[in-house]
């Protein structure tokens, strides 16, 4: 009985549609060994694109990753395509910014430690000593760099730690600052936050106080990769749950919680999975 873990390779890729694409992919796969385990698409009709998500058992495949990958660049070149091909034993290197609240950095260790979650969490920052413990009982490196003072050294500090860390996905639970330009410029469609309402509704600060002075019927939450325009990056998920008249505010922040929570878990189980595909202001996401 072989019980060796199999690896597994993941290819997304985007480009222009065109008949024989699913076909030409498939049997470059194929021609060098690999036996494809899913293959989901997706073509947006309207700007004539295509986009598709292939794994495959790489067991039998009979070039290195170097060879493959580059042979696949020139099938690549050839759909002027963009890709990126990822490895299941290579985890993504991720860095959690939070402030005080807990409840979706636990979701998130939690989910990790139990392997519904796969990431490599490198460290855990935040402006707050609040969580330290927290951290410590995962035995994740924490640190505390305060913003309020000067928040371009704060950034330059943050930055420092990631490159040395080699992080590659930063997730923000309940992260209550907004991070600068030159900051998202170095992480595209890399840092995932959480919004605590339904986008693109009560956008800003205080949205459980806006929804509930507006009287609405449906909270939300919603996860995004962070752009430079607040709260308008390409969204990954969204939750709702349904309120009354009866509901106060702090129900609104109570039943808001669950949702940010579960939202955020989702959306980066999807990112760390390589299932993810930003496109414009929107995300392709085969779940």
């Amino acid at each position: 009985m072989n019980d060796k873990t199999p690896l597994i390779a993941t290819l997304l890729l985007s480009c222009a549609d065109r008949k024989g694409l699913v076909a030409e992919i498939s049997q470059f796969i194929f021609q060098r060994g690999g036996n494809i385990l899913n293959l989901d698409e997706h073509v947006e009709k309207e700007e004539n694109m295509f986009f598709t998500r292939v794994e495959w058992d790489t067991e039998e495949v009979i070039l290195s990753r170097q060879e493959f990958e580059l042979e696949f660049a020139q099938l690549a070149e050839k759909f002027s395509a963009d890709y990126k091909i990822f490895y299941s034993d290579k985890k993504h290197k991720t860095a959690i910014f939070v402030s005080k609240y807990e409840h979706c950095l636990q979701e998130i260790l939690w989910l990790n430690s139990i392997g519904d979650i796969t990431a490599d969490i490198k460290l855990i920052v935040s402006n707050h000593p609040d969580l330290e413990p927290l951290a410590d009982q995962y035995k994740i490196p924490f640190y505390l760099i305060p913003v309020r003072h000067n928040k371009k050294k704060a950034e330059a500090t943050e930055l420092k730690l990631l490159k040395e860390n080699e992080v590659d996905t930063v997730i923000l639970a309940r992260y209550m600052q907004v991070l600068s330009d030159e900051f998202v410029k170095e992480y595209p469609f890399k840092i995932i936050n959480i919004h605590h309402s339904f986008l693109p509704a009560f956008i800003g600060a205080n949205p459980y106080r806006q929804a509930y002075e507006k009287g609405v019927k449906i909270i939300g939450a919603t996860s995004h990769y962070v752009t430079a325009d607040l709260d308008e990056g390409p969204i990954i998920e969204q939750g709702v749950a349904r309120i009354s008249h009866k509901d106060s505010l702090k129900d609104l922040i109570s039943k808001g919680r669950e949702l940010e929570r579960s939202v955020l878990a989702k959306a980066v189980k999807y990112h760390l999975a390589n299932r993810v595909l930003p496109f414009g202001k929107k995300t392709i996401v085969f779940e």
